[in-house]
């Protein structure tokens, strides 16, 4: 299931090389993929100019953009996005603390533009700003210059990867309209999407909508071809060569072939067949990101704080999980490297932890300058509907009672009373942990019994082994079982934590 991994030299003009081929030899693999043919180059478009999406463009045009009768790499985003006065001046700044890109826009001659927007005598676009490799997201991380196309079918009509840029809330419109462009096609694109949340559908009966299938309803390419691509990725961090890794999720004709083309000596992919788990939890984790950074800002970043709530979110998450995908993948290797990083560092805890410092508002709304779309808030009430639904009724713990599935998600029911009621203060995440009737989600499955294996969960190496609470503290201890399996039980002294024991070898 995994690829084997390799090293890397870097880049050289553009070219990485890799024990794994050179970009030539991978271009040459991917173009083999789709037919083509001397003089017809792949067309890979990226939709949407967020951070993720620019940075993600960004890394192709690095790795291939020197292949140009090979490939062509664009990206779009909407036109008429001003860059205000503010964000124009700190850009100066930025450039003339980087010499490397001083150099390069004055070697394009595009260095005055961003001096009259400095002194106010001009303004900027975004679209403008980003064919010179600064996205208004990201504007402290200097990108290289990219391919800039603001009409949308210019954009896909030819495409022959699109990668879905755009935030959930914005995936299926944007997908409505470009099906629109591509009614004549004789042969469906291949489409990876980055976007991390879901909608809840309700009626006939309850059930989450991810953006792949949001995707394949409005375009009807079909599922084989559509992927997600998740992980523990902080953009600017990519961008500057931190070393991550990712996962590419969808069928197999695609997905390995894929995940060679993606990988970089800095930026890791696997690839993994369960494309539903890797987008529900993308969703989940910014639900709790939230809380996350309400958290931190509540308890002066109290490390056993920040370790009590963790063991309650991802409770919460595995128990949501089970109930929504027959098999899921268990919150384990990438997944749950991608909920720790957004909690530790995203754009989902920056924002709870501005709200609960009182440095915005809930009027304010999801859309922040500098930051874009805050994800997190939308996923909150489609979980939160979907998980008040009596059809998925669960019997809980204590009260020997079918309850809804929310009732036994005490963070997530906190959440919505701030985020979406907002009934309560931020206060009141922290009052949620330290309640003493809090149950465990996970000692109850959708028919109202106790689970007798959670195995599906254990699919990859690195477990969790322990999560535990001693004189007041808590201790999560991470493993390599190297074949051994685990098995869930419950400690009747701790809500909503887990802890493994050993029970014998993997068959």
């Amino acid at each position: 299931m995994v690829l084997a991994t390799e090293g890397g030299n870097g880049y050289s003009n553009g070219t990485i090389h890799s024990t794994n081929g050179s970009s030539e030899e991978k271009i040459d693999e991917i173009r083999e993929l789709f037919g083509k043919v001397d003089g017809d180059p792949l067309r890979i478009v990226c939709i949407g100019a967020g951070a993720w999406g620019s940075v993600f463009a960004a890394m192709l045009q690095d790795a291939y953009g020197s292949f140009r009768e090979k490939v062509q790499i664009r990206i779009w985003r909407r036109p008429g996005r001003t860059v205000d006065r503010a964000t124009a001046e700190h850009l100066f700044e930025v450039i003339n603390s980087r010499e490397d890109v001083l150099r390069r826009l004055i070697r394009r001659c595009a260095y005055l533009k961003y001096v009259e927007a400095r002194l106010g005598d001009r303004t900027l676009n975004a679209d403008e700003i980003l064919k010179d490799g600064f996205c208004l997201n990201m504007i402290d991380t200097p990108l290289c210059p990219l391919k800039v196309v603001t009409n949308l079918q210019e954009a896909v009509w030819d495409a022959d990867i699109v990668i879905n840029g755009l935030p959930s809330t914005e995936t299926r419109e944007a997908f409505e309209e470009i099906s629109r462009f591509w009614k004549e096609r004789i042969s469906a694109p291949v489409i990876v999407s980055l976007a991390k949340g879901i909608e809840a559908e309700l009626e006939p009966e309850p059930r989450i909508v991810t953006p792949t299938q949001m995707i394949n309803r409005a375009t009807k390419v079909p599922m084989e071809n559509i992927l997600y691509l998740g992980g523990p990725n902080i953009a600017s961090e990519i961008y500057n060569k931190e070393y991550a890794n990712a996962r590419i999720c969808g069928a197999e004709k695609w997905r390995k072939p894929l995940a060679r083309f993606l990988r970089q000596p800095h930026f890791i992919v696997w690839d993994n067949v369960d494309l539903v788990t890797h987008e529900v939890m993308g969703g989940l984790k910014n639900v709790y990101a939230i809380g996350a950074g309400m958290i931190a800002a509540l308890t002066n970043e109290s490390a056993t704080s920040k370790s009590v709530y963790f063991a309650f979110c991802t409770s919460e998450m595995i128990f949501i999980t089970h109930l929504l995908t027959e098999e899921p993948e268990k919150l384990a290797g990438p997944l749950l490297a991608d909920t720790y990083v957004t909690l530790l560092k995203g754009r989902n805890a920056w924002y709870g932890q501005k709200l609960a410092k009182k440095e915005i508002s809930l009027e304010t709304g999801d859309i922040i300058k500098g930051k874009g779309t805050i994800q997190g808030v939308s996923a909150v009430k489609a979980f939160y509907e979907l998980l008040s639904q009596s059809s998925l009724n669960v019997r809980h713990p204590s009260k020997n009672e079918h309850v809804a599935p929310v009732e036994l998600c005490p963070i997530l029911q906190a959440l919505y009373k701030i985020l979406i009621l907002r009934e309560v203060s931020c206060e009141g995440i922290l009052e949620t942990l330290k309640r003493r009737d809090n149950e465990r989600p996970a000692r109850t499955d959708r028919n109202g019994s106790e689970p007798r294996s959670l195995s599906p969960f254990f699919a990859s190496k690195i477990v969790v082994l322990a999560i535990g609470r001693v004189h007041g503290f808590v201790y999560m201890y991470i493993d390599e079982y190297g074949g051994r399996r685990p098995e869930l039980v419950y400690d009747d002294n701790i809500s909503c934590f887990f802890k493994w024991r050993v029970v014998g070898n993997r068959s």
